[in-house]
């Protein structure tokens, strides 16, 4: 491969100008008077603190939402965006973090829909997939344009929003938390690919929570804060506190904190023997794995994306059926319990995908701080009417507990950072007695301070005896929040560490079979 050219970025006629951007929810102001530019071929940064307003701004740029006041320059010219598909039409793609394809089309007919390519009357099939084929290998995002996007991982369905953006001429490209469910090897590949496509003139404005990702493959970086503005510099001049500080507005660690606590775990609360599961093809997924997760202590998996985590905790919470093997909980073999029987005897679920399986997104803040809760007598009367003081009264104790922002009364859950949101799911599942939390990529999309906040609701939820099982793609996560590993490598569990014996080395040796356990 060749190599890249070198990047020269000066501040010439900025490609995109934000000016005064102004947006209210009720009461909420999500951005206040937030001005910024954004030159041509460069790649820019936008962080913040959950609720900043970071993804708000960039859904009003892409005419998802109408700001109450403020314009969107493109080339110097004002622009009026009513939907997203006058944004699409001057040149603008966005890649949300839950992407919005159909999972029983192929790649190429989610990549051609509502631009086809026809032979008469009917699709050009065989023209689509060419003309996707190409244009994969030229923008360094290679994918079978055949293969039905409900075959593909996290990172190729990404690939294939990115080039329905490119497809349809975007030399503006917007990117919300583009890495968030990406394994590491994953990331490369996609910042690659951006350089490419900078290099080829595209703008890419990137939202992001990672300082690493900023001060590696950012050209300029913009801090937001509670809706505003606080802080906006080429990153060649920044240092990461300073953008630290902006978030937060003063010093912070930017380091994971390792919590060096020792604990005394006690009985077993969740057993695992032998257990097999396949995944959605039909293809074995778990293989033979057994583990123990004790009150008081957390469990980690640390592996690969696409390496049996996300089958096994499914088969435990009861999302999965299991092939073969056990699944216990505090001695007794729930391995033909309902989703319902296993939430009853105390197993929470975090899901990664708040939007398909947290949340409803139409429905109200406090309507989904009672989901699965609410025909529980606390909030629903004999009659079967819902008790809505019951229910403010609850919602108001959590949301203050998990200082979730911009929750109100009657706002619907989707007006909500995306943060916000996992913590409004956090303030729902943590708020009954457990047995045992099984939580996948719990602070994905979240900033330091609001993943601070995570790790130490799972940590209290440890150090009162509930046990634990988490799943991250970050290995910091891992090595921060677990009192014990186990890594998954095709399927199998191959090693169980303490937190004293690994280290990023020996868990990627491991997770990459370098290594044998």
């Amino acid at each position: 491969m060749m190599p890249f050219p070198a990047i020269i970025v000066t501040m010439t006629t900025p490609e995109v100008v934000l000016r005064g951007i102004t947006v209210a929810f009720g009461s909420n102001i999500a951005l206040n008077a937030v001005t910024l530019s954004f030159p041509p071929g460069s790649r820019n940064a936008v962080v913040g603190e959950n609720g900043a307003g970071k993804s708000t701004l960039m859904r009003a740029l892409f005419g998802l939402i109408q700001p109450d006041a403020g314009d969107v320059l493109l080339g110097g010219k004002p622009q009026r965006f009513s939907s997203p598909a006058d944004a699409i039409a001057s040149g603008i793609g966005m890649v949300q973090q839950h992407f919005e394809l159909i999972p029983s089309f192929t790649v190429a007919e989610n990549i051609v829909l509502g631009a086809e390519m026809r032979r008469g009357i009917l699709l050009d099939k065989q023209g689509a997939e060419s003309t996707v084929r190409n244009l994969a290998e030229k923008s360094g995002l290679p994918i079978d344009p055949s293969v039905r996007v409900a075959e593909l991982s996290i990172a190729a369905q990404q690939r294939v929003e990115i080039l329905k953006a490119l497809y349809r001429n975007a030399r503006i490209l917007i990117l919300d938390e583009p890495t968030a469910s990406l394994a590491p090897s994953e990331a490369s590949e996609l910042w690659a690919a951006t350089r490419r496509l900078s290099v080829t003139g595209t703008t890419i404005i990137f939202v992001t929570h990672k300082l690493d990702e900023v001060m590696a493959e950012a050209d300029f970086v913009t801090v937001l804060r509670r809706g505003e503005k606080t802080f906006s510099s080429p990153v060649s001049q920044t240092a990461p506190e300073q953008i630290a500080s902006a978030m937060v507005g003063g010093k912070t660690g930017l380091n994971i904190p390792i919590d060096n606590k020792v604990i005394t775990p006690g009985g077993t609360r969740l057993h695992l023997e032998k257990l097999s599961v396949n995944n959605h093809r039909g293809s074995i997924s778990v293989v033979e794995a057994s583990l123990t997760v004790r009150a008081g202590e957390i469990v980690g998996l640390a592996g690969v994306d696409g390496s049996g985590q996300r089958e096994l905790i499914e088969a435990v919470v009861g999302l999965r059926r299991s092939d073969r093997g056990e699944v216990s909980l505090n001695g007794i073999d729930i391995s033909d319990w309902s989703i319902e029987a296993r939430r009853n005897a105390g197993i929470a679920y975090i899901p990664e995908d708040r939007h398909q399986r947290a949340l409803v997104l139409s429905f109200s803040c406090e309507e989904n701080m009672i989901l699965g809760r609410q025909r529980e007598t606390t909030f629903s009367r004999k009659s079967g009417i819902l008790n809505k003081t019951a229910i403010q009264a609850f919602f108001a104790d959590r949301i203050a507990a998990y200082d979730v922002r911009g929750a109100e009364i009657g706002v619907p859950v989707r007006s909500l950072s995306g943060g916000n949101q996992q913590k409004l799911v956090l303030a729902r599942e943590l708020s009954r007695d457990l047995s045992l939390v099984a939580v996948m990529q719990p602070t994905r999309g979240l900033d330091f301070a609001a993943a601070a906040f995570v790790h130490n609701a799972l940590r209290r939820e440890r150090d009162r005896g509930v046990a634990v099982l988490f799943q991250s793609l970050d290995l910091q996560e891992i090595l921060a929040l677990s009192d014990r590993i186990a890594v998954m490598l095709s399927g199998r569990i191959v090693a169980i560490l303490s937190r004293q014996e690994a280290n990023e080395t020996l868990l990627g040796q491991l997770m990459t079979g370098v290594v044998a356990s």
